[in-house]
């Protein structure tokens, strides 16, 4: 096999980057997966683990540094496991994202197609709508921040520069508030304590903001200070909730949540569509990022008006209520029945009623859809990170859409799929990817799909 040691150092050709971003080069023909290592660098790594086929280390010295290479904006850049392209130039991280949608189409699909150029954000700091921060106690304070990379370790950060800074603030005034009356913070070793979370989202469009208190427990002690110090300082704050999450368990939110203030929920609009957002909905994090991508989407399903659309793993409704406006009738399938709720009530919000939900697991409703003779002109997806199952694209088949848009937020699973469509008779004709998570590996990206006859 090899001799190579942990906690030897050795000299290292960087020749690509990895999934996550990490630097990738050999060492006696091994592969090597370099942390903080760029593209085209020559580093000096010290190896931290050794698999059968592989080795991981993490930079100690930069012996040629690539022209990419910037110096953090952030002082936790290499403590937090955020955002883990720190280093590396926005333009970088945007070549970097385009040739990781190639290289996975390429590899893992075969599937050879033009992939545009990423599109990035004029301004990629303090763009995310929504925030979690763990509260813990570091060195017996009470502190919030995030997690450090594969681990519960809490970082203490007071400014994230990819979170809105309403987040901050409100994760600072809670933080003094846990202080000032002393009040437990959970231990996730115990399983004791009351405070576990501070999650917060900000609208930016309409600038409304929601606070949310996850505990493990029922209700807090000194509540009508905490309110009153939100409302003081807060603009904008239309809703205090707790959440509650007695279960041992690193999900963050539980099902069950108690409005201490204001409203239930907060109200935002994608492009011209409103939607209600409560605690546990799941809404797009980057608004900028998702009108780009959403906008790319409807201009590849290109609607006229009269066509039948289906939108698979449709959430809350946000892609099927842009097309609803554009389209003749809209179906859209989620299996998260509260989901499938709030896409009703947002239908209903916007006056929308060319559209039918229906809460079920795609796999086994989209047959039926085609066992009941609905035929789909244009299918939309956007599923989860683990893609689509075989019988979902099955029964994509069956339908026979003249079109297909995939929303994938990860390029393996979107390049295995694509690969499925293409042995049935459809070809990828372009593939965007877009930047909704600037400083992080994650990209996401639409293909467009036609029939391969056309």
């Amino acid at each position: 096999m090899h001799d190579i040691k942990v906690g030897e150092k050795y000299e290292v050709y960087i020749d690509n980057m990895a999934h996550e971003g990490q630097g990738v080069g050999r060492i006696e023909g091994v592969a090597v997966f370099v942390e903080g290592a760029l593209t085209g660098e020559r580093v000096v790594a010290q190896i931290d683990k050794i698999s059968k086929n592989y080795v991981i280390g993490h930079v100690v010295e930069i012996l040629e540094k690539s022209r990419d290479r910037v110096k953090p904006l952030c002082p936790h850049a290499y403590k937090c496991g955020g955002c883990s392209l720190q280093h590396l130039s926005y333009e970088g991280q945007l070549k970097y994202k385009t040739q990781k949608v190639k290289d996975n189409l390429e590899r893992i699909g075969k599937v050879y197609t033009k992939v545009q150029d990423t599109i990035g954000m004029e301004k990629p700091q303090r763009y995310r709508n929504k925030a979690q921060f763990p509260v813990g106690m570091v060195e017996g304070k009470a502190v919030t921040g995030f997690y450090a990379p594969r681990s519960h370790d809490i970082v203490p950060v007071e400014s994230c520069m990819i979170q809105h800074e309403i987040s901050d603030e409100i994760a600072r005034i809670v933080r003094n508030w846990i202080r000032k009356y002393n009040i437990s913070v959970y231990d996730e070793k115990t399983g004791k304590g009351l405070i576990r979370h501070i999650v917060t989202r900000v609208a930016f469009k309409t600038g409304e903001v929601m606070a949310v208190i996850v505990i493990n427990g029922r209700d807090i002690p000194y509540k009508k200070q905490l309110i009153d110090a939100l409302k003081e300082e807060i603009r904008g704050l239309k809703s205090i909730v707790i959440n509650i999450n007695t279960k041992k368990t690193n999900v963050i939110m539980g099902e069950e949540n108690i409005t201490i203030y204001g409203s239930n929920n907060i109200i935002d609009y994608i492009i011209d569509t409103k939607f209600e957002i409560s605690p546990l909905s799941f809404f797009q994090v980057n608004p900028v990022q998702t009108e780009v991508l959403y906008g790319k989407a409807l201009e590849y399903a290109d609607l006229k008006g009269e066509e039948t659309v289906i939108d698979v793993y449709c959430g809350i409704g946000t892609i099927s209520l842009l097309a609803a406006k554009k389209a003749g009738f809209v179906y859209g399938i989620e299996a998260v029945h509260q989901a499938v709720e709030d896409a009703k009530r947002n239908a209903y919000i916007n006056d929308i009623k060319n559209v039918e939900f229906i809460s079920g697991d795609a796999e086994k409703v989209m047959p039926e859809l085609a066992d009941k003779g609905v035929k789909a002109d244009v299918v939309i997806m956007d599923p989860p990170r683990k893609g689509c199952d075989t019988p979902v694209l099955e029964a994509i088949i069956k339908m026979n859409p003249k079109k297909i848009v995939y929303v994938s937020c990860n390029p393996s699973t979107l390049a295995r799929d694509l690969r499925y469509l293409e042995d049935y008779g459809y070809k990828t004709i372009e593939v965007q990817p877009v930047d909704m998570f600037p400083y992080t590996y994650h990209v996401e990206s639409v293909a467009l799909v036609l029939p391969s006859t056309f």
